[in-house]
């Protein structure tokens, strides 16, 4: 029962983590946003790993750093195909995805073993993350090909993460996230310097007065001080719930957690609704209420 809480809590934060990061991206450019969140939740987990205790453990090193690749694959192919949209349809499809790629792991090559009240929870949780997930959006058209192959694909390196997350042992303490997050840093590091240096490169073979310098890539809204205390509330709230994440897996199933971790999104519209005042799908409610019923169930288990 304690791991459901735990990866309910998580998955709460997670979708508080978006939505700070969402309103973060609108004053600056998403790539900066992204920068400033992973660099201060890195600061936030080298405080924090000391503390809590630590050992370095080499294979627990490297599955943190490969959970960090598969991190930035999930962004970069989320941010992708929810840019080609449907959202109401790719959105829910990568949470589900990311949902039932670690639970087949970890009920076949984990050998995970539920009580069948476990089962009805895993089902019940996926139809939940279904329905939190939808976005209505009026007039929306079929998906790409492209689109649905980005989406299973943001979907798979999510689960990949979990699954990574899932080998570290208990003695490692957060190393694992620590690797994980320095290798996303060094990674939207060199997509940032890769996009300034073509931009300089545009720039350079526009007229010189035209006072398009390299310094409009990354727009004036880059320094503002609101977006950046966003950002960074995004990249500590982000921490925390991969903090939770870990220590529900550590105590419950991969399977179970997973599942539960992909409502993440209730989280962001139970933000949206209470400071944006936007308005909540009856099925989302439908779908926060089925959540509710998979918790229950997967805690009885």
């Amino acid at each position: 029962m304690l791991a459901v809480i735990v990866a309910l809590v998580g998955a709460l934060v997670y979708g508080s983590a978006d939505f700070l990061g969402g309103l973060a991206a609108r004053r600056l450019t998403s790539l900066i946003a992204t920068a400033v969140a992973v660099a201060s939740g890195l600061i936030v987990l080298f405080v924090l790993t000391p503390i809590v205790g630590f050992a370095w453990v080499t294979s627990d090193l490297v599955w943190g750093a490969l959970s960090g690749v598969f991190g930035v694959i999930a962004l970069l192919l989320l941010y992708a195909c929810l840019a080609i949209g449907p959202m109401s349809i790719l959105s829910p499809l990568t949470a589900v995805v990311s949902a039932i790629a670690p639970m087949t792991w970890g009920l076949t090559v984990g050998g995970e073993t539920l009580a069948p009240f476990g089962y009805a929870g895993l089902g019940v949780a996926v139809v939940a993350v279904v329905l939190v997930g939808f976005v209505p959006e009026r007039g929306a058209v079929r998906p790409s090909l492209r689109g649905v192959v980005m989406a299973i694909g943001a979907g798979v390196a999510v689960g990949g993460l979990l699954i990574c997350l899932d080998q570290t042992g208990e003695a490692s303490g957060f190393t694992p996230l620590v690797t994980g997050r320095a290798v996303n840093l060094v990674i939207v590091l060199l997509i940032i310097a890769v996009v300034v240096l073509r931009r300089r490169s545009s720039s350079a073979g526009t007229s010189a007065g035209s006072g398009t310098g390299a310094g409009a890539g990354t727009g004036a809204g880059s320094w503002d001080r609101r977006g950046w205390m966003l950002a960074i509330g995004c990249g500590i709230l982000d921490t925390t719930a991969n903090a939770l994440l870990l220590a529900a897996l550590r105590i419950g199933d991969l399977s179970i957690v997973s599942a539960l971790t992909a409502l993440y999104p209730a989280g962001t519209i139970l933000l949206a609704a209470l400071v944006l005042r936007e308005r909540i799908a009856p099925v989302q409610w439908v779908g926060l209420a089925l959540a509710l019923a998979a918790g229950a169930l997967l805690g009885a288990a």
